[in-house]
């Protein structure tokens, strides 16, 4: 297989763009630093693209490695002929070169092996010949029999023959791919219930069925869970006389023969006992890993918009963390995230500790200036948002308030990190304080967490691990490379999510920043211990110092530009001490001089002098002050407020494959079914939303026994 091309083919691509990200990432760069710093030699292909194009580069790598280790394992028996190594050169997929190394495979101890121990292999194929004029099986069967070799009977030895013909035919290539290609084009997925009186979430698969090339992602999913835990019992089917068909094809070459019923029986005993339960696993893995793919790609999409969620800047914030027994975890951080104060309220046990709960939270509010109330999503949360409601309008200070995914706050309460930025508080008030930040800069925030437990997917634990984590360690990059990094404030768990910088390395930053001070250059980054000079060009354009020497190192202007920057800056007539003070005339006069003729006079590419000048024009922006903030709130709804028909205006929260969860302020988050998004067709819902997005919607139906919402987007519904 030619690789450049089949990644040329699949990307839509120029070879010379595959070669360069090719040997880019050959040579130890990152996507980021790719996709962000070397736009002129791959063409300005997007961080997304070198990211899939890297990952199916290491895939069909791997899969040319396998197709050599098979070639050699074949030829090392003596078996290589013409047939197979074309055979295995037009192989597109791993099943089809496992299905051409199938019959060379050192096989376990199977009746077929153990026919050919007792001499049975050349009854086998006389049988198989289905010659016109040869004896009838049984006949045939009666020259093998032979007590010493443990053949007592003829009727053994041509049912041992029949057992060596029915793995034979298992083996054939040809046979399974057509097989393969049945069971993926008629087959039928075939739930049932392992008990239809047992109570389950999976009581809609108790009796479904639906095509394989038909089936949902997130039934997939689902059915698989089910079955996991003992509820439903699952098989793929095909019509069996269609199946019988294609091993007849390929194995009768004699109708008349009178080997022929024992050749169709050892076809259908081969396709019974050994091809349908073997091609029934790889269609569910098929079924299982194409899900999963989705769901990981789903699951990334909606991280990266609740990373990159608008950051509510310069106020000061109070986390409460709410809870029941152990009452609701108060903490107050500072514009900049500092801890101010913390405590402990009881808002569901005596009205006489619900009063003094109002009075800490006034005093708090009033002693340190709170601007916004942050809520956690969880348990309480509901009597939590009721309790701030009334509060915040008896306070003399404009409060509102937003109720944050609190997701992960426990993890992290309880982990190493937590443990060692807050040494002083127990884990609930590190929940507090984590949910107040969640709210100031959620990626900041966030990273500390494991992506896994942010809880903005479905059937995250039933995805392949490392696929998972793969996926999400790459969105997290991506977000926090895409803003940026203040390299005198970030924590280690920001900045080891750095291109080129890794945990060791991040650690090393902080205590040198800390033993020294702080960064007044990044050039300075090249006296941290163990940063070389391919670290320092990986990570030094994604790193921020806002008062440093040198103005430039507030932009995503890499240092390798520098000299190009401050030319283009002298030659549009700017002070390169006052970048502030350029603003969105750089571009217009950087159209009015010839941007090609600029970049030709500083000796760069196109791509990044239009860099160049998006950052000058906007010096230590944040791509994440251009999108929503979030809703803030000053009053609640309870469900049963809710009437339909209702107008309402709500955020997303988790979008999936059937539809997306809206907070519309009532704790409970409602659903919009995927065909009530909008009045056109769409094959997923993130076509049109997304993670924080703020929609209108109505409620369709609400069911308080269930706790369950029904909205819709179309209007035009609400009276149908």
């Amino acid at each position: 297989m030619d690789i450049v091309k089949a990644l040329c083919q699949e990307f839509a691509v120029k070879e010379w763009q595959v070669n360069a990200v090719t040997e880019l990432w050959d040579d130890g760069n990152t996507v980021p630093f790719i996709a962000r710093y070397r736009k002129e030699a791959h063409g300005s292909l997007d961080d997304q693209i070198i990211h899939d194009m890297t990952e199916r580069l290491q895939y069909l790598r791997n899969f040319e490695q396998r197709k050599n280790e098979i070639f050699e394992a074949i030829s090392a028996g003596d078996n290589m002929t013409d047939e197979i190594a074309l055979a295995l050169e037009n192989a597109k997929t791993l099943s089809e070169l496992e299905d051409i190394y199938r019959p060379f495979r050192p096989k376990r101890r199977t009746r077929a092996t153990v026919a050919k121990e007792k001499g049975l292999e050349p009854l086998a194929d006389a049988i198989f010949a289905q010659e016109s004029r040869c004896k009838y099986p049984l006949e045939m069967a009666e020259e093998y029999v032979n007590a010493d070799l443990g053949v007592e009977t003829a009727e053994e030895a041509l049912a041992g023959a029949l057992d060596i013909i029915a793995e034979n035919i298992s083996d054939n290539a040809e046979i399974r791919r057509r097989l393969r290609n049945l069971f993926t084009v008629v087959g039928i997925v075939t739930v049932k219930a392992t008990d239809e009186e047992a109570e389950s979430v999976y009581t809609m698969y108790y009796d479904f069925s639906q095509a394989v090339d038909k089936i949902a992602d997130h039934r997939v999913l689902a059915i698989d869970r089910g079955e996991k835990e003992k509820f439903l019992k699952v098989s793929v089917d095909i019509d069996i006389v269609k199946a019988h068909r294609v091993i007849k094809d390929l194995t009768i070459t004699n109708n008349d023969s009178p080997c022929y019923d024992a050749v169709v029986s050892a076809g259908e005993d081969a396709y019974t006992r050994l091809i349908a339960p073997s091609i029934e696993r790889e269609i569910r893995s098929m079924l299982t890993e194409k899900a999963s793919v989705g769901a990981i790609k789903n699951f990334g999409t909606n991280l990266h918009q609740l990373l990159m969620q608008a950051p509510i800047r310069g106020r000061v914030v109070m986390g409460l963390d709410p809870g029941y027994r152990t009452g609701c975890k108060v903490a107050v951080v500072d514009d900049i995230g500092r801890v101010l104060d913390t405590g402990v309220i009881y808002i569901t046990h005596s009205e006489g500790q619900k009063l003094a709960a109002q009075r800490l939270v006034k005093d708090l509010i009033k002693k340190h200036n709170v601007d916004i109330i942050s809520i956690g999503n969880g348990t309480a949360s509901k009597e939590t948002e009721m309790f701030v409601s009334e509060l915040i309008k008896e306070v003399d200070r404009d409060v509102s308030y937003a109720v944050v995914n609190e997701a992960g706050a426990s993890v992290y309460s309880a982990s190493k990190l937590a443990a060692q930025e807050f040494p002083q508080f127990d884990l609930t008030l590190r929940s507090a304080v984590s949910i107040a930040r969640r709210l100031q800069d959620p990626l900041a925030e966030l990273v500390k967490i494991d992506p896994k437990s942010i809880g903005v997917g479905q059937y995250q634990h039933d995805m392949p691990q490392k696929q998972l984590e793969n996926e999400l360690d790459y969105v997290v990059e991506n977000c926090v490379n895409s803003v940026g990094v203040d390299l005198n404030t970030s924590s280690v768990s920001l900045l080891k999510r750095v291109s080129g910088i890794n945990s060791t390395l991040a650690q090393n930053i902080v205590d040198y920043r800390e033993e020294n001070g702080s960064f007044d250059s990044r050039a300075t980054l090249k006296k941290v211990p163990k940063l070389g000079p391919k670290a320092f060009e990986q990570c030094a354009g994604f790193l921020r110092i806002p008062d440093g020497k040198n103005a430039l190192d507030n932009t995503a202007v890499h240092p390798e530009s520098y000299a190009a920057a401050s030319g283009l800056i002298k030659l549009l007539g700017f002070d390169v001490k006052k970048l502030g003070e350029i603003g969105s005339s750089i571009e217009e006069k950087a159209e009015n001089y010839g941007k090609e003729n600029l970049a030709k006079e500083l000796a760069i590419g196109l791509p990044t002098l239009e860099d160049i000048i998006k950052e000058l024009s906007k010096p230590g922006r944040d791509p994440r002050d251009e999108l929503e903030a979030p809703t803030l709130r000053t009053d609640v709804l309870d469900m049963n407020d809710l009437k339909v028909g209702m107008e309402l205006v709500g955020t997303v929260r988790n979008v999936i494959d059937f539809g997306a969860f809206v907070d519309i302020g009532v704790h409970q988050d409602g659903l919009v079914h995927i065909t009530q998004i909008c009045n056109r067709y769409i094959k997923h819902p993130s076509e049109v939303l997304k993670v924080g997005d703020r929609v209108t919607v109505y409620v369709l139906a609400v069911d308080t026994k269930r706790n369950r919402i029904s909205l819709t987007m179309k209007k035009e519904n609400i009276n149908k």
